[in-house]
């Protein structure tokens, strides 16, 4: 607020090149955004469709030239922007149908053999624990990021570390340690939620404190 008038995407696509990042986890952007911010930021990227996505070309003719009159109803998407990796394995699985399509989705990178996983929650626990556990079995041992929009707030998630949070956005991690707390980006009016930037790092190994690793 105010209403801005026109599409967003250069204002968007700016800020995400002036911020540091090496992964990206958006939740509900126009579908044809992903692969334009993957050609503009140099970056692998995956997506998967959420709701009303039925007519997008029409829609998508519409919400760019009157974003403010259709608003959320030009369609969306969950996206996973990767700098400086390439994804080797994409994943989705959906949560709920009711009263919005819900999904969960990961990508697996080819060098640092990490599993990134992305969600956008309706609300309830149950969501949230799914697309955890989802997230844990697609992973197998391997280092594993859960992050998003999950709708709740005060959440813990079994098998995960909270490495930073604001609000209801989270980001959980599995192998790694938060190095820094969770920083709020300034986005302007780019968005109703705030960017969420964590910096992680690989855990120390069990009994690396002061003892050496068997």
């Amino acid at each position: 607020m105010p209403s801005a008038g026109r599409d967003l995407f250069e204002e968007f696509a700016a800020a995400l090149v002036r911020w540091d990042w090496d992964l990206g986890l958006l939740q509900e952007v126009p579908p044809w955004w992903p692969s334009s911010l993957g050609d503009r930021l140099a970056a692998d990227q995956r997506l998967v469709l959420t709701s009303r996505n039925a007519l997008l070309p029409a829609r998508r003719a519409i919400a760019v030239r009157w974003p403010d009159l259709i608003k959320s109803n030009g369609g969306g998407a969950n996206a996973i922007l990767v700098r400086g990796d390439a994804i080797v394995e994409h994943r989705v699985r959906r949560l709920c149908v009711w009263p919005e399509r819900r999904w969960v989705h990961a990508v697996r990178l080819g060098d640092a053999g990490i599993w990134v996983a992305n969600v956008h929650c309706g609300g309830p626990a149950r969501d949230a624990r799914l697309a955890a556990q989802t997230a844990l079995r697609w992973a197998g041992e391997a280092p594993l990021v859960l992050g998003g929009d999950f709708n709740i707030r005060g959440l813990a998630l079994d098998g995960f570390a909270c490495a930073g949070a604001h609000d209801v956005d989270y980001v959980f991690v599995r192998g790694f340690s938060a190095a820094s707390g969770a920083e709020v980006l300034d986005r302007g009016r780019l968005s109703d939620h705030a960017p969420v930037a964590v910096t992680i790092e690989p855990a120390p190994a069990r009994g690396s404190q002061g003892t050496p690793s068997p």
